[in-house]
C-alpha cells in the first residue's frame, strides 16, 4: 500500500524554489557578460576564411546544383574541379599542427572558459546545496524508477521517498541546463550563459570549425563534388505548372 502522498510547505516555493531559480539566472546573465569582456578578438586569417567559403560553396553546389541551368553548373564545377587549374588541384596549403601546450593563446582560452565556465557552477552550487540543504522543492508530475532518485534528490537520503520528488541541489541542476530558451530570451541567441554550447560567429564560424588538414579536406570535397552529375530539377516546371491549374489571374493595383 503507497504511503501517505507529502504535503509542501508554501514558504518553500516562495523561499527556496524562487530563489534558486532567480540566482541561476542572474548567475548566468553575469556569466555572458564575463565571456563578453574576457573573450579576445578571436579573427580567423583570411585565407582560413576563404577556404572555409570555397568548401561551403563545393557543397551547396554539390546539393542544390540541379536547380541552376546545365551550362552554369558545369562552369562552378570546372572551376573547382579542374584537373589542371581547378581550385582544389592547384591549391596546397601549409598545414602547421598546433600544440595547445606551446601556443600561449589556446591555453589562455582554456583558462577563460574554465573561469567563466565551471568554477561559477561549481562555487554556486556548492553554496546552493550548502544554503538549501535537506529542502524538497517539487515533483514531476510523471512517475520515475529508483535509479533516478541519486539525480533527483542529491543530498536527501530517504529510501522511502518517492524517486518524483526533487531536492533543492537538483533543483537546482536542472535549473541551470533548463533554462536555455529564458536565456536566448533575455541576450538573444548568441548568449554565452548556455554552458553546454559552443560560442561560434555567425560570419567567421565555418573557419573556426576547419579540419587541421585543410588538404585533406579539398581532396575529400574534389572526390564528392566529382562523382555528381547535373539532374535539372526544373525541366519539365512550366508543364507542372499549367497541368497544376493555378489561378493566375491578374490582381487589380491598388491605387
Amino acid at each position: 500500500m503507497p504511503g501517505p502522498e507529502l504535503l509542501l510547505d508554501s514558504s518553500i516555493r516562495v523561499w527556496v524554489v524562487l530563489p534558486i531559480v532567480i540566482i541561476t539566472l542572474m548567475v548566468g546573465v553575469c556569466r555572458h557578460f564575463l565571456s563578453l569582456a574576457l573573450r579576445g578578438d578571436r579573427r580567423p586569417e583570411l585565407e582560413q576564411l576563404g577556404d572555409s567559403q570555397v568548401l561551403i560553396r563545393s557543397r551547396i553546389l554539390r546539393e542544390h546544383g540541379k536547380y541552376i541551368p546545365r551550362q552554369s553548373f558545369i562552369m562552378r564545377k570546372h572551376f573547382f574541379n579542374d584537373k589542371e587549374l581547378g581550385f582544389f588541384k592547384k591549391t596546397k596549403r601549409k598545414v602547421v599542427a598546433k600544440n595547445p601546450l606551446t601556443d600561449p593563446s589556446m591555453l589562455t582560452d582554456m583558462m577563460k572558459g574554465n573561469l567563466t565556465n565551471m568554477l561559477p557552477m561549481v562555487l554556486i552550487g556548492g553554496w546552493i546545496n550548502w544554503a538549501f540543504s535537506g529542502f524538497v522543492t517539487t515533483k514531476v508530475p510523471f512517475p520515475l524508477t529508483l535509479r533516478f532518485k541519486p539525480m533527483l534528490q542529491r543530498g536527501i537520503d530517504l529510501v522511502s521517498l518517492d524517486p518524483s520528488w526533487v531536492s533543492s541541489a537538483s533543483w537546482y541542476f536542472l535549473n541551470v541546463f533548463g533554462l536555455r530558451s529564458t536565456y536566448s530570451l533575455l541576450l538573444g541567441q548568441g548568449h554565452a550563459a548556455d554552458q553546454t554550447q559552443v560560442l561560434q560567429d555567425q560570419m567567421t564560424g565555418a573557419a573556426m570549425t576547419l579540419p587541421p588538414d585543410i588538404n585533406k579536406a579539398f581532396k575529400a570535397e574534389w572526390e564528392a563534388l566529382e562523382v555528381v552529375d547535373h539532374q535539372w530539377a526544373l525541366e519539365s516546371v512550366e508543364e507542372e505548372l499549367m497541368a497544376a491549374g493555378l489561378n493566375l489571374e491578374p490582381r487589380p493595383c491598388p491605387l
